[in-house]
């Protein structure tokens, strides 16, 4: 039985991914108007829905963590985890975050900046909105969208002995014989669709950069040649990664790619204006903390909304499996409590000194060089870091972060797709990882050559939506779940 399903999800979910990205090469025009016309809908009519299922996690995530269900173990009572929180927060920061931290660093503060929402720009309350809204889409609500469907995971895998799929979480709900048949498959298949998406997504923006970045230090033409070697060449490293094991390859670069990032911020806060940095961190908090409770309204939010918090709620959640998934499967041992803190807080906290740093170095730049940065995203960090010393080694050390977190994210998704087209198996064949890896790298490719940055934003959107469904209902089957073991515990100590 386990094998049946193992081979269906695997073929049908490879039949579908297969057949898109031959839409995408053979059909580029008319895979772009159907990508569009299916974007301005779901931003239209289903805006709210994305802007309060985030909040709705935010607030889950919270709660659960300070429940009385915060001290039950993603395991046995007596297990401990499995990796040191260096490591495992290295390996978790760098499978949710990774490329897109890089690419949007200094180019997202700097469009707030320049085009805020319903003020002038370049001035000090545009910095300040800048600061803010980079701290809203990069902050907890990713964090706990990734923690929602992470916890179910862990909990039905490690505490309840499942196998480490997503269909998995809804054995509370509709019985393990349904999860066994086409529902459950359906839920994989979906899970499995959404991952090779949204990651497909986040490689397109690495090549783009990296290709600019190389273009921009060494006069690398930006063309499609470069942009499938670059493809090719990262495909074959992180392939080598994946066939080396999670405690390996993963691992290591995790933990290089945190000491690569954490250089380039130090080096960046030393060499820009530091003390500005530092005001502007605290100060984003308290305009963060603020937005938070004045800006949970869903309803009538203008076009501003659609094309950067509703694209952001919308990129997390198709990145919610195979984050969630890969978090899921490094945090055995670990505490409810332990793990949501550790998931949301120290990922947020970095995520915001990242953006302080960067950020204000873009915006100290002027309202000149920063509307020439925003003139093309994929160079914005580079144009700026030309106006400050050391900033072509600065440049460089991106790059090389670029292709570090490329190579981890690509590596992270080959794992986790490999588990969920084999029956949950901790450690997926050699041949399924290799089978992912390609495919999800000719999507990216496919996504570039089809439309470029906008064709890749489009398609995470359109991805996103279904399995926004099934993150809610994640949340329903993970409570009954814990409830049923709370009345466990209590009749064990009764009898």
């Amino acid at each position: 039985m386990n094998k049946s399903k193992n081979n269906t999800v695997f073929s049908i979910s490879l039949v579908v991914v297969f057949g898109i990205v031959l839409w995408g090469i053979i059909g580029a025009k008319s895979f772009e108007v159907s990508a569009n016309a299916a974007f301005n809908l779901l931003v239209s009519k289903f805006g709210w829905f994305y802007l309060l299922s985030m909040t709705l996690f935010v607030v889950f995530a919270v709660w659960i963590a300070l429940s009385k269900y915060g001290k039950i173990k993603l395991g046995p009572d007596d297990s401990k985890p499995d990796y040191s929180f260096i490591s495992w927060f290295a390996m978790l920061f760098s499978a949710g975050m990774g490329i897109g931290l890089v690419f949007w660093g200094v180019a997202e503060p700097l469009n707030h900046f320049i085009n805020p929402m319903g003020m002038d720009g370049g001035t000090e309350a545009a910095g300040q909105f800048a600061m803010m809204k980079s701290f809203m889409h990069w902050g907890l609500h990713p964090w706990a969208n990734y923690s929602v469907l992470a916890l179910a995971l862990a909990y039905m895998q490690f505490r309840k002995g499942k196998p480490g799929l997503i269909s998995s979480i809804f054995i509370p709900l509709i019985g393990e014989e349904r999860v066994k048949g086409w529902m459950g498959k359906t839920i994989d298949i979906l899970a499995i669709f959404a991952t090779v998406a949204g990651v497909a997504t986040s490689l397109g923006l690495g090549t783009l950069q990296i290709n600019s970045g190389l273009n921009f230090l060494f006069n690398v033409p930006e063309n499609s040649i470069v942009q499938i070697i670059i493809v090719v060449v990262v495909t074959v490293l992180f392939m080598i990664s994946a066939i080396t094991g999670l405690d390996k390859g993963i691992k290591f670069l995790s933990n290089l790619n945190v000491s690569i990032a954490a250089v380039l911020v130090i080096l960046s806060i030393i060499i820009g204006p530091t003390l500005l940095i530092v005001t502007n961190f605290g100060q984003g908090m308290l305009l963060y903390a603020k937005d938070l409770v004045v800006d949970i309204n869903p309803f009538g939010k203008s076009e501003w909304y659609g094309w950067w918090t509703i694209f952001y709620w919308a990129w997390w959640i198709a990145w919610a499996p195979f984050v969630g998934t890969f978090i899921a499967r490094i945090s055995r041992g670990r505490t409810i409590r332990e793990f949501i803190v550790g998931v949301l807080a120290a990922p947020t906290i970095a995520s915001f000194v990242w953006f302080a740093t960067f950020g204000t170095m873009g915006m100290e730049t002027g309202v000149d060089v920063a509307t020439e940065a925003i003139a093309k995203t994929e160079t914005a960090l580079f144009v700026v870091m030309q106006h400050y010393p050391l900033g072509n080694v600065i440049s460089l050390v991106a790059v090389l972060l670029l292709c570090t977190f490329f190579v981890t994210s690509a590596d992270s998704a080959t794992f986790v797709l490999g588990m969920m087209s084999s029956n949950g198996d901790l450690n997926p064949s050699i041949g399924r990882k290799v089978s992912w890896g390609v495919i999800q790298s000719a999507l990216a490719l496919a996504l570039m050559l089809s439309g470029g940055l906008k064709m890749l934003q489009t398609a995470s959107i359109v991805a996103a939506f279904p399995f926004a469904f099934v993150m809610i209902f994640a949340m329903v089957s993970i409570i009954k779940a814990l409830k049923t073991e709370t009345f466990e515990v209590v009749k064990e100590k009764v009898s």
